[in-house]
């Protein structure tokens, strides 16, 4: 018996299931832009203003995007970031994330606005000629 069998049924467009589109969900939040607050600014550029005046640091740009702000330094506005700081909002209720990069070179992971103050300061001094 040729197409009389129970495949037949299958391949007729009359007795396909019927596909239902899932709804999307509305609740879907958008990250917030995330920025530095005024005592972080203040922390950031006051060890920044220290760098400048001794003539190591030259410039400074802040990037505020959705789900990450960075504050980088530079010691020539035509290069790269020498160091960059990165806040990056916490999960659940752990609060905020500070990730500081000289170049691509992770020097710290921290919570604490305070430690990257003193991360900053450790880094040497540029030998300018």
């Amino acid at each position: 018996m040729l197409g009389g069998g129970t495949g037949s049924k299958t391949r007729d467009p009359k007795h396909r299931p019927k596909i239902e589109p899932l709804p999307l969900r509305n609740d879907r939040r958008k990250p917030e832009i995330v920025r530095f607050n005024r005592a972080e600014l203040n922390k950031l550029l006051d060890v920044y203003s220290r760098r400048v005046a001794s003539g190591q640091w030259r410039d400074y740009a802040i990037d505020q995007r959705r789900g990450f702000a960075v504050f980088s330094i530079f010691r020539n506005s035509l290069e790269r970031p020498l160091i960059s700081v990165a806040k990056i909002p916490g999960v659940a209720n752990l609060g905020v994330e500070y990730v500081v990069n000289r170049g691509s070179r992770l020097l710290t992971r921290t919570r604490s606005m305070t430690e990257v103050v003193e991360v900053l300061h450790r880094q040497p001094a540029l030998v300018l000629k």
